[in-house]
């Protein structure tokens, strides 16, 4: 016996279809297209809640089968944890942030490059191959917090238990600190050359 947990994925169900050459949909300047990033596990929440309110939005989901004796429950996961996005105005946006399951939102610069990107995400999802999401950046490289309370601070990324971390060193005493850090934080240092451990460096 199969049992499906279903949950939204994407309101309307044509937002990521009609895609020209170019990548560019019909351009709307009222409309815009925003990142979430959900409180813990309310994405599916405020996927609901969004469709209820007839604001666009797509929520990449992947199916993860369960077996519980002779049934299987089939259930639906975000792939990018805690990560929603909106397409609408600002009034959509201020929507979204009433239903207190929003930790922050960004705007997204380029609209049409993001939906080109889920696009081809959905594409994905569609085919049914087991996925694996992948960080873009790599363990050693030179990094700068881009924004939040740690904005301006430079440092080494680190992969830990599938996690991102941001090492801040004291190349003298061969020492650092580290701390968790979300991907979107960060930006890459035109010079990023990763540091050797393992070397004291006197200036």
């Amino acid at each position: 016996m199969s049992i499906r947990v279903g949950s939204p994925e994407l309101f309307p169900d044509d937002l990521l279809s009609d895609l020209d050459e170019s990548g560019s949909s019909e351009p709307d300047p009222r409309r815009a297209w925003w990142t979430i990033y959900t409180r813990s596990r309310q994405e599916k929440a405020l996927a609901r809640e969004l469709a209820a309110r007839r604001i666009s939005f797509f929520l990449p989901l992947i199916n993860k089968k369960t077996q519980y004796g002779r049934r299987t429950i089939t259930s639906s996961l975000p792939l990018f944890p805690n990560y929603v996005f909106l397409f609408g105005s600002e009034e959509d946006r201020v929507a979204s942030l009433a239903t207190n399951r929003v930790s922050r939102i960004l705007a997204v610069s380029n609209g049409d490059d993001l939906r080109r990107d889920l696009i081809h995400v959905r594409r994905l999802i569609a085919s049914g191959v087991p996925l694996t999401v992948e960080s873009r950046w790599t363990p050693g490289q030179r990094v700068r917090v881009k924004r939040g309370p740690l904005m301006g601070l430079e440092g080494t990324i680190l992969r830990r238990q599938g996690q991102t971390r941001l090492l801040v060193s004291v190349d003298f005493l061969q020492q650092g600190a580290s701390v968790a850090i979300e991907d979107f934080l960060l930006e890459a240092i035109s010079d990023g050359v990763p540091r050797r451990s393992g070397k004291i460096e006197y200036r």
